[in-house]
């Protein structure tokens, strides 16, 4: 497999978990970006974490200062650090990697932040791990 996550599990309001993603060393390598993406019973796929080749990352607004995505280039490896989990954090995460993925900047009153690339851009994806918290 090119990407396989792990870390997932049952965890109570407020707690923490560090999900990981190990990748092959060509879909690492090949990598313009590396994603986080969840998806809920019933719900649509959203993306909750990215991080381009230089580093820079970009989370969605529900878990900006909860969670954390970051990667380990000698590793191969992605991890996105989830803190003060809720219970609609409850989801099968999935990491994905996109050997092109589009790099697009928004500034608004001078406060610019890179926009995440669509879910389409990920050419590769593991299997998921599951997060489940309880209230």
């Amino acid at each position: 497999a090119q990407l396989v996550e792990s870390g997932g599990g049952p965890v109570q309001t407020g707690g923490s978990l560090r999900l990981s993603c190990s990748a092959s060393v060509e879909t690492y390598d090949d990598a313009s970006c590396l994603g986080w993406f969840r998806q809920a019973p019933g719900k649509e796929r959203e993306g909750v974490a990215i991080i381009f080749y230089d580093n820079t990352t970009t989370l969605t607004d529900s878990v900006q200062g909860r969670f954390t995505v970051s990667k380990d280039n000698a590793e191969k490896t992605l991890y996105l650090l989830m803190t003060k989990l809720k219970p609609e954090d409850t989801a099968m995460y999935y990491c994905a990697a996109a050997r092109v993925c589009s790099v697009r900047t928004r500034c608004t009153d001078g406060s610019c932040h890179r926009l995440a690339p669509d879910s389409t851009e990920f050419d590769a994806w593991g299997q998921g791990t599951q997060v489940t918290v309880s209230s």
